[in-house]
């Protein structure tokens, strides 16, 4: 199995689109291609658009079901999975941009918590909108109103930079020292902090302290 460079994993997801079958298929086979070829590396999320009116009509529990474990399964993943934004991201892009690791947008990127009917949508997009950002007021008027937030004022994106492919660069170089499993559990310790109290968090802590110092010994 090889590190997997920029351009090597790469999913695009447009915003305006709703969830599709198609979409769902997309992201599992780039997920089966991540995990089946690749020890390390970057897997590359371009995202941009937000829903357009009438985007629920052809929607059902069933294919929401699909997605939400698609994006889940994109969430953890043994690769550094990184999210490019453009413009306004609502919808299947917000979603898939909360589900990263790290997020690159180009200025003026906004995140748009779509509207359906009475208020606004509550898919997972909304979990992760206040487990990653908190209640600020800001994100308080999103969930709640769909008034969309500046990506750079909510504490949702890691760099704003003109020239993305630079930054996804250097990325992509840190990124290939590290191995898939390990950075998993990383990433599930962090997403526990949030939840857990010390006292609960310390035993998966130390387990994997344990791991870390056997596979040095073993090395």
């Amino acid at each position: 199995m090889s590190a997997a460079g920029v351009g090597d994993l790469v999913l695009r997801v447009d915003g305006r689109r709703p969830v599709s079958a198609a979409g769902v298929e997309e992201v599992l086979r780039l997920c089966d291609r991540a995990e089946d070829g690749y020890k390390a590396g970057v897997f590359v999320a371009y995202v941009s658009g937000a829903p357009l009116p009438g985007w629920t009509a052809a929607l059902d529990v069933g294919l929401l079901t699909k997605w939400e474990r698609a994006v889940r399964r994109l969430e953890r993943l043994g690769l550094t999975t990184v999210a490019v934004a453009a413009g306004d991201c609502g919808g299947t892009a917000l979603d898939v941009l909360l589900a990263t690791d790290f997020r690159i947008a180009v200025p003026g990127v906004r995140l748009v918590p779509p509207i359906e009917g009475e208020a606004t949508w509550p898919g997972m997009s909304l979990f992760r909108l206040a487990r990653q950002g908190g209640l600020s007021a800001g994100l308080r008027r999103a969930a709640l109103l769909g008034t969309p937030v500046e990506a750079a004022t909510a504490g949702l994106v890691d760099v704003v930079a003109e020239e993305p492919d630079s930054v996804l660069a250097e990325v992509a170089a840190a990124a290939a020292a590290f191995t898939g499993k390990e950075l998993a559990i990383r990433r599930q310790l962090l997403l526990d902090a949030v939840q857990y109290s010390f006292e609960e968090a310390l035993g998966a802590h130390l387990a994997a302290c344990d791991r870390a110092l056997r596979r040095g010994a073993a090395s």
